[in-house]
């Protein structure tokens, strides 16, 4: 039996969904509005629907405006692959090359935006409604937003490369319950996922790279997560960011480098920011700021090196060595067994002759700091024309490099009443030791106070 709230855009009535889906989808949900109109039936009323997106190419022409709950958008499959690889490889090797664009079901976001959009007005599917309750369910699965091309910024970089084009993928502006984004691909927009208000949302699964920013969670929140998910923004933007929000999950991510931040968290507390995989090529790779507080951010991965790639060389966040590759300011948060790989040139070291700090606690107070693992190395660092021979090489190099002297917890007089437990020797904890609690790793041949002195 086939069901009246299913629907699939190549056999909708209404417009054609290959030159214009989002016209289609847009005519979909006004007849499920027309059909739900009732907000009460027999313990029921207004179910909402699925709408199918089969593997194929769609052009969107007109943003999409969903004002109804329960609604699923889904497609065949995710469809990611790197548009930026293929932009930077000489356009006379294009011919040979297997597949020019992303696939799956595939969502062209063709409309009139361009630098200095909005970021609503540039989305190719915007959330909005007013009233009582709060829109809820909102389901995107399984299809690619592709932004298609991005713009001259009057940098001189390549305009493919330069992560801007007023492009959003889905934008939510009302205040939301309970929405997922499961196993989407997300490429060559502006902004990827921009979220206001959000309650118990679920980000999980997804395939967000080669956008300027990737998940920026606005306004305020609770009870979200983020998990699971391969993520990689572009130098100007944040790969995952978030204010405002209490009870967040930020756990099992593989964040890929050249995003000014790996992890942002401004005004957020009694969170998590846990077993992720985190690699960049600048400092500032996860920031708590604004009286970020509470929150625990334990057994993460972190890797800086360099960009090896050579369109990007020379790019950077304009952060120095001295700004910490983990900032916090804020009140009663822990840092707990983290791993920390610094693998830089010391040729590259900004300020020059400066000490790379590794943690960083600018402000606040009684923050825990413990059993955190730094490895520094010097290197010297090379580039390759092949972005995945280069940066395959870099993160398989391990051997012949000599140690990298570091900082591996700095203290600043705006924060006090913290404990650091074995996160670096006594000449690696920069802080006062008047007013925090310290206790170093011990040294090779260096006596602790509980050990006998060798015979």
């Amino acid at each position: 039996m086939s069901s009246s709230n299913y629907y699939d855009v190549t056999t909708w009535q209404d417009g054609d969904p290959f030159d214009d889906v989002g016209a289609v989808i847009n005519s979909i949900i006004a007849d499920v509005k027309d059909r739900q109109a009732t907000s009460e039936v027999d313990s029921g009323g207004k179910p909402g629907a699925v709408i199918n997106l089969p593997p194929g190419d769609y052009r969107l022409r007109t943003q999409v405006l969903i004002d109804i709950s329960f609604l699923r958008i889904q497609g065949s499959g995710h469809g990611f692959t790197s548009s930026s690889i293929r932009f930077n490889v000489p356009e006379n090797e294009w011919p040979d090359l297997h597949e020019l664009w992303p696939g799956g079901s595939r969502i062209l976001v063709d409309l009139p935006a361009g630098a200095g959009t909005e970021a609503a007005t540039g989305a190719a599917f915007r959330v909005e409604r007013s009233g009582s309750p709060r829109i809820s369910s909102v389901e995107f699965a399984n299809f690619c937003i592709d932004g298609l091309h991005f713009v001259p910024d009057g940098s001189g970089l390549h305009p493919e490369n330069t992560y801007v084009n007023g492009k959003t993928g889905i934008y939510v502006a009302s205040a939301n319950d309970s929405f997922r984004i499961n196993g989407m691909g997300f490429v060559y927009l502006e902004n990827a996922l921009t979220i206001h208000n959000a309650d118990a949302l679920s980000i999980h699964d997804n395939f967000i790279a080669e956008c300027g920013s990737c998940i920026e969670l606005r306004g305020w929140g609770q009870a979200s997560k983020i998990t699971d998910n391969l993520i990689g923004a572009g130098f100007k933007g944040h790969s995952i960011y978030a204010e405002n929000h209490g009870g967040l999950l930020i756990t099992a991510n593989n964040v890929f480098p050249r995003g000014a931040s790996s992890v942002h968290l401004k005004g957020v507390t009694r969170s998590s920011v846990s077993n992720n995989r985190l690699h960049s090529f600048y400092p500032g790779m996860v920031v708590l700021a604004e009286g970020s507080s509470e929150n625990l951010v334990a057994t993460n991965h972190f890797l800086r090196d360099h960009e090896p790639w050579t369109p990007f060389l020379g790019i950077d966040n304009g952060l120095d060595d001295l700004h910490g590759l983990l900032c916090v300011s804020g009140n009663n948060n822990s840092v707990i067994g983290n791993h920390f790989s610094e693998v830089i040139d010391s040729q590259t070291i900004r300020p020059e002759g400066a000490t790379p700090v590794i943690i960083r606690l600018m402000e606040g107070a009684a923050n825990f700091v413990s059993s955190n693992h730094v490895v520094a190395l010097d290197v010297n660092a090379t580039s390759s024309d092949s972005c995945f021979e280069a940066q395959v090489d870099a993160l398989l190099t391990t051997g012949a490099a000599n140690g990298l002297a570091v900082t591996a917890v700095q203290v600043d007089a705006g924060s006090t009443r913290n404990t650091i437990l074995d996160s670096g020797t006594e000449a690696q904890v920069v802080a006062d030791r008047a007013a925090n609690a310290i206790r170093a790793t011990p040294g090779l041949g260096v006596q602790t106070a509980t050990e006998p002195a060798a015979r």
